[in-house]
């Protein structure tokens, strides 16, 4: 078995043969870190299928990586897991709109967020960008969780300031109305 792929925390299950296997981790990573990551998987040869809370790189060449076991399955164990994951995102979430004066999540393909993000260029302002659909499997939990923040399903979701100011469209009207600059002048010259 060869290639890199980045899968999540505990115990990650998929198929290798006829019997389930597993592997299992011996140590963390931070999701912090994995928010600059993009996934990687070889699809024909792995079929990844994962529940789990903490974020792992895994070559599959490293001698003392992680060792195959057989898989178990307890929902009462996946349920806490996916709700202390959910917990822990919300977490760095907050964290990343706190700590930024301007956030943009995005998706790489969506013409709503190059307009935000070229906007922002054309101002001379650098927004912590982060681009949903790199994410893997997290990009939607991640959308479903700033869905539930700020009650806004689509991208760009923009943040400055720590506040939410909305998507394009709002963020467009803010920069004709004349308020976006001072928006931005403030929510820089509180984290420098």
């Amino acid at each position: 078995m060869a290639g890199t792929c980045h899968i999540t925390k505990g115990i990650c299950s998929f198929p290798l043969s006829s019997p389930r296997t597993c592997l299992l981790f011996n140590s963390p990573v931070f999701f912090s870190d994995f928010l600059t990551c993009k996934p990687r998987i070889n699809a024909k040869s792995l079929a990844l299928k994962f529940n789990c809370t903490r974020n792992f790189n895994f070559n599959s060449n490293f001698i003392e990586g992680p060792k195959l076991v057989r898989a178990m399955s307890s929902s009462s164990s996946s349920s806490s897991s996916s709700s202390s994951f959910g917990s822990r995102l919300e977490e760095t979430v907050k964290k990343t709109i706190t700590e930024n004066p301007v956030v943009v999540y995005s998706k790489s393909w969506c013409s709503y967020s190059s307009e935000v993000k070229s906007l922002f260029k054309r101002l001379g302002v650098e927004p912590f960008v982060i681009e949903l659909d790199a994410l893997g499997a997290q990009g939607p939990q991640l959308q479903k969780l700033l869905e539930r923040l700020t009650g806004q399903h689509t991208v760009p979701n923009v943040f400055i300031g720590g506040k939410h100011i909305g998507g394009c469209s709002e963020t467009v009207k803010l920069y004709h109305k004349g308020e976006l600059q001072p928006l931005l002048a403030e929510a820089t010259a509180k984290t420098s």
